[in-house]
């Protein structure tokens, strides 16, 4: 990835632009966001009748007044015609009743407050940006409990997961088909963050974006025409509430800008301690024989605190918000309450009716808040949306529609005046021509840094040239698809990378329907056949992650199978016998002397044991090959580069 100091600073314009785009991946599953939408709506719907049992408790079984069922909405008539002349005891007795059914059906009993209950679970982690991720990652919730409430909540919780594995895999997809010079010079723990703990922001900036504006609109929409309908027009009551609604925008807008620069502090902290996590981990042995523990504990002690502290900003804003929301908030919902109170005291509504009003008002109140600090709640995802979509963004190695495939087995590949320079500029190939044909074996020899492993990573198009082409029988690489050319190449890596799998689904990793015969067949040339025979369930054995349990020759020798196993016409090793011991090292020649004779093999070595057979050297020093020959030939060259190459390593033998 590039640098995080070259994303861009979120504005408004920007965010809203994420947010449509994070839309858009929710597309997929819209008839699945349709039926929460519908289930969300149903879950608000018993908060109508919640607190008419409260207000019927009040006035016809403590006040004992008579049941008039022409006081009472359409929907409740025939109830409270049932109940119209029964002793107050009775009455408690249905309400008891039918509390308990609400109980059961939607975990909500009272006027909606504290005794409504929600579904909702949450994994257990503490506070920092990864672990309240990872629970939106996993999140189930529903506005209702009860049998509606499990109902809702299972469905919500399979949407979540759904959601953010659809997300999480496009990611890692567009993550795979990055070009290799994407990730020199970058740590894999910030991708590891982004993949995990980033990607999760989709869960609740789609949730929030889809649902909150519908169902909080119809909700309070509803509400309003419910307080008009039983109390005629009482404008104080959606007027306070809308008020609520602009003192909501007005305080929350001004801190936008520094929720987003929060949020992504926090988020860079938290990759940050990934990173470290990943890198001390990953170097557990050069840091243990190194004597560096202490060193480490204190960087990744630092990064880890730093992620802490990050996060307890962005909580810091939050409460900003609350604070300068709370002074008007309760001078609002305290003239409403005296209004209220003055209407009982003058006997226009009894002491049932005003906790009924007052309830429909909180209502109303909360939907306007969760309207007005919609924006400011968006930021926080906002920001996770970007730093994902910054990685979909880089350039892939992704062809055009269309592209062909490299037609046939290659005969022979050219490398024409070929310029390459890394990312930052610096100069690694220039002006290189090479030539590689079937049957013979060539060789890169050169200092380190000299731009031999760039120069073979040309062939499998690892790399394009700047300038100049590659060639394969005449045919220029690049109107070939990448798959189909790296389908030609087998490729000896100079750090073998090996996964937490068996030795032959290891070997296999190139060639996945290779017969047992030829993944041991493959084993026997590379010369591993031995140890992995002796290992506890031979080549079915797990070789832990990263092949921790085996020697880095051994891993070398794996790395060398897994290429052999595999039919491609041009074989490339990258120093394969920097690890290996001179017996096997003589094995490893032989083999090369064999896959010549159906392949063109480039080997890239230090060793002269390993070169000095090989069909024609390059000497390649600083991006250019300044010669090329037999071994016998650059040996002829008094002052050739070659021969003071050979000849320092035959004194530092000495």
């Amino acid at each position: 990835m590039s640098p995080v100091g070259q994303e861009k600073i979120l504005g408004n314009f920007e965010t809203l632009r994420v947010l449509g785009r994070a839309f858009r991946y929710a597309a997929p599953f819209r008839r699945r966001f349709a039926i929460k939408y519908l289930l969300s709506l149903g879950a608000l719907l018993p908060l109508f009748i919640t607190p008419w049992p409260v207000k019927i408790i009040v006035d016809h079984v403590i006040e004992a007044r008579p049941v008039l069922p022409a006081n009472y909405p359409a929907f409740l008539r025939p109830f409270t015609e049932a109940l119209s002349g029964l002793p107050p005891n009775e009455i408690l007795l249905w309400m008891i009743v039918l509390q308990a059914a609400l109980l059961v059906l939607v975990g909500a009993v009272g006027t909606g407050g504290g005794e409504r209950d929600r579904a909702e679970s949450h994994l257990a982690g503490g506070h920092d940006q990864a672990s309240r991720t990872e629970n939106e990652a996993n999140e189930g919730w529903s506005l209702a409990s009860g049998l509606f409430g499990l109902i809702d909540f299972r469905f919500t919780i399979q949407l979540t997961q759904a959601l953010n594995h659809h997300y999480r895999s496009r990611l890692f997809e567009r993550i795979q088909a990055l070009p290799m010079a994407v990730f020199d010079d970058e740590r894999i723990g910030d991708a590891v963050f982004r993949v995990m703990y980033d990607t999760p922001a989709i869960t609740h900036g789609v949730y929030r974006i889809i649902l909150t504006p519908f169902t909080g609109a119809a909700f309070a929409l509803a509400t309003v025409g419910v307080i008009f309908l039983l109390f005629g027009d009482q404008p104080i009551f959606w007027q306070a509430a809308l008020g609520m609604l602009a003192i909501s925008l007005v305080v929350s807008l001004p801190f936008t800008g520094i929720l987003r620069r929060r949020s992504r502090a926090s988020r860079e902290a938290g990759a940050s301690t990934t990173s470290s996590l990943e890198e001390g981990l990953s170097n557990i042995l050069a840091v243990q024989s190194l004597g560096a523990e202490d060193r480490e504990q204190d960087r990744f002690g630092n990064d880890s605190w730093s992620a802490f502290a990050n996060h307890r900003a962005v909580m810091v804003v939050g409460m900003g918000i609350f604070f300068f929301a709370l002074l008007p908030g309760m001078w609002l919902g305290t003239k409403v309450f005296l209004y209220g109170a003055d209407m009982v005291i003058a006997g226009a509504i009894s002491r049932g009716d005003f906790i009924l009003l007052f309830t429909y008002f909180l209502y109303l109140l909360f939907t306007c808040i969760d309207l007005g600090t919609l924006w400011i709640r968006l930021q926080e995802s906002a920001v996770g949306l970007h730093r994902v979509f910054f990685l979909m963004d880089l350039p892939t190695e992704e062809e055009a529609p269309g592209t062909p495939e490299l037609p046939q087995a290659v005969e022979r590949v050219e490398i024409r005046n070929a310029h390459y320079a890394y990312p930052d500029g610096t100069p690694a190939l220039r002006g290189v021509n090479l030539d590689l044909e079937r049957g013979e074996i060539v060789a890169l020899v050169g200092p380190a840094g000299a731009g031999k492993t760039t120069l073979a990573g040309l062939i499998p198009r690892f790399h394009d040239p700047d300038e100049g082409r590659v060639l394969f029988d005449g045919a220029d690489a690049r109107n070939f698809t990448r798959t189909s050319i790296r389908e030609q190449v087998a490729f000896v890596f100079q750090e073998t990378v090996l996964f937490d799998a068996s030795v032959e689904e290891n070997i296999r990793l190139g060639r996945p329907d290779a017969s047992d015969a030829d993944v041991r067949r493959a084993a026997v040339r590379a010369g591993a056949d031995e140890f992995i025979r002796e290992l506890p369930q031979a080549y079915r054995t797990r070789l832990g992650r990263g092949g921790g349990k085996l020697s880095v020759g051994q891993k070398q020798r794996i790395g060398i199978a897994r290429a052999l196993v595999r039919t491609s016409p041009i074989l490339i090793l990258d120093e394969p016998t920097s690890a290996l011991d001179p017996e096997t090292e003589r094995a490893l020649v032989e083999t090369m002397e064999e896959a010549r004779r159906e392949r063109s093999v480039l080997v890239i070595a230090h060793r002269l044991s390993t070169i000095r057979h090989a069909d024609r050297i390059a000497f390649v020093d600083e991006g250019q090959i300044l010669e090329i020959g037999s071994h016998a030939d650059l040996m002829a060259r008094p002052d050739g580069a070659y021969r003071r190459f050979v000849e320092l390593q035959t004194v530092g033998a000495a």
